[in-house]
């Protein structure tokens, strides 16, 4: 079983426009409201492939009941601690032609209390009904106030009870969980530059990143590249993939679903890395945060559009790092 623990969850609201102009009224093409959150997302994805997940959502107010009301309906296997704060929302604008704008609330405090409630609730999930997790997924951002260490005490304890930790997160907070040795890290091409300080712009420079990331910590590295596919870096080698989609809907939770791909394929090689890539185009296909099935990752993978080789070091990028 995967675990999945969002600490900063959302509802999240995906309005598809012809095209975002500053100052003018727009109107909308359609709309759609998803239950949001990186761990959520995972969680979501595994749900929709029948494969066994159980996500542990901290949730408060009207939005929260909300959020909770629409996992309810998807049949989301979920542990639910109610907070002080209320969840946030979150909106996205999508274009025809795949650019999305997103504009995330930072969400609500989480006292320490609250935080150990929250960790307790995980452990106590991962030995319910007998079974034991393989994996905890620690993902997305944190809420304001929260230590940016956290992720990486909740790695030791987690790790402590004989779980797998895979940690999706950016800034501080992933530099901080990197000392912690988690199984798993799943940087996007920004976040792993600005993890190490480096400017990527080819293959070359995201295998040597994503091996500094291993250095400091981390046992296996997926590095998600966007359109330019992924790069996977771990004891047993290092792997190059890429997945070609045609009409792009919505790039909103296609981490999420790579991730969840990876994990569901066994978290390790290169047959994980192609189903992590299947999923995560399959999701970009899908409109606002909606994660995709068997029928559609089957959809990807039978065009043949995904490819796996050995990493080509001078391949440039279509877009590199800012740094």
């Amino acid at each position: 079983m995967i675990l999945t623990l969002t600490l900063n969850p959302s509802l999240d609201r995906t309005i598809e426009i012809a095209s975002l102009d500053r100052g003018a009224v727009i109107r909308a093409a359609a709309a759609h409201l998803d239950p949001g959150g990186k761990g959520v997302n995972v969680s979501r994805a595994l749900l929709a492939n029948a494969v066994a997940s159980r996500a542990v959502i901290p949730y408060g107010g009207d939005e929260g009941r909300q959020l909770v009301r629409l996992l309810a309906a998807e049949g989301l296997d979920m542990v639910t601690v109610p907070v002080t704060g209320p969840t946030r929302s979150n909106v996205t604008l999508a274009e025809p032609d795949g650019t999305v704008t997103k504009i995330n609330e930072p969400g609500t405090a989480l006292s320490p209390a609250e935080l150990d409630t929250i960790a307790d609730a995980v452990l106590a999930a991962a030995h319910s009904d007998g079974q034991g997790a393989d994996w905890v997924v620690a993902s997305g951002s944190l809420p304001p106030e929260v230590p940016a260490d956290v992720y990486a005490r909740l790695c030791r304890r987690f790790a402590g009870a004989g779980i797998h930790v895979a940690v999706d997160t950016s800034g501080p907070a992933l530099s901080c969980a990197l000392a912690a040795a988690p199984a798993l890290v799943k940087p996007n091409l920004e976040e792993l530059s600005a993890a190490t300080g480096m400017p990527i712009r080819n293959l070359g420079d995201v295998a040597e990143a994503a091996g500094k990331l291993r250095a400091a910590g981390a046992r296996t590295v997926l590095a998600s590249l966007g359109a330019d596919g992924a790069v996977l870096v771990e004891e047993g080698g290092t792997w190059y993939g890429e997945a070609a989609v045609t009409e792009p809907r919505s790039s909103v939770g296609a981490g999420d679903a790579m991730l969840a791909g990876f994990l569901a394929a066994g978290g390790s090689g290169p047959e994980a890395l192609k189903q992590a890539l299947a999923w995560g185009a399959a999701a970009v296909r899908l409109p606002g945060s909606r994660m995709p099935g068997p029928a559609d990752i089957d959809r990807v993978i039978g065009r043949a559009a995904v490819a796996i080789r050995p990493t080509d070091p001078g391949r440039p990028l279509t877009t590199a790092s800012p740094r």
